[in-house]
């Protein structure tokens, strides 16, 4: 949970972000690399998945706030590159896709602490829900709309972990954290050599 705080604009929402990347990648605590690849709902996401699938979507925040992006390419490859983000490929380790994500979220939070929420920028066609062309708009759309996007995914990561073995996510960010034991929260022990432990 991001705690109650008088914080500017962009460190609010700079922690908003880092929260829903902070869940994503905590519902990884005490997997197996069999169990991240699972697919326990009706949908082919897993929670490895989600975890490759964030990286790739910060990688694409990176290049928006870094530069403008004024298209959006909807060919065969784009297409594949976006629907393979959702999968870790069998010449892929669930760690080394972690490794990656933390690598991109390091990036991501130093880039969004010096963007400017009121600053210039450009929302790229979204073709999908009928907009074909350019739009300006200001940052902070485009930085609501990745806690958006990252809460979407952190609720997708939490069905999926309590699918599997039952246990929630705000526990595993909570263990991460070091949080002590309390009359509404027990640590998780994550088994030695399983992910993140």
């Amino acid at each position: 949970m991001y705690a109650p705080a008088r914080h500017d604009e962009v460190t609010g929402l700079l922690n908003y972000i880092d929260v829903q990347l902070t869940a994503i990648r905590s519902a990884l605590l005490g997997l197996t690399e069999e169990q991240a690849r699972a697919t326990p709902c009706r949908s082919a996401l897993s929670v490895g998945g989600l975890v490759k699938h964030a990286a790739y979507c910060m990688r694409g925040a990176l290049d928006r706030l870094t530069g403008d992006v004024t298209e959006q390419p909807l060919d065969a490859a784009a297409v594949a590159l976006f629907t393979g983000s959702f999968t870790v490929g069998d010449d892929e380790t669930v760690a080394a896709t972690v490794e990656e994500f933390d690598r991109v979220r390091a990036e991501l939070l130093a880039t969004v602490a010096k963007t400017d929420p009121a600053g210039d920028s450009t929302a790229p066609p979204a073709p999908w829900h009928g907009i074909f062309d350019a739009r300006p708009i200001h940052a902070r759309h485009y930085l609501v709309h990745l806690v958006e996007e990252f809460a979407r995914h952190a609720g997708h990561a939490d069905i999926l972990r309590e699918q599997i073995d039952g246990v929630a996510v705000p526990a595993l960010v909570l263990t991460l954290a070091g949080a002590p034991a309390n009359d509404f929260f027990q640590p998780y022990e994550a088994a030695p050599g399983t992910l993140l432990a």
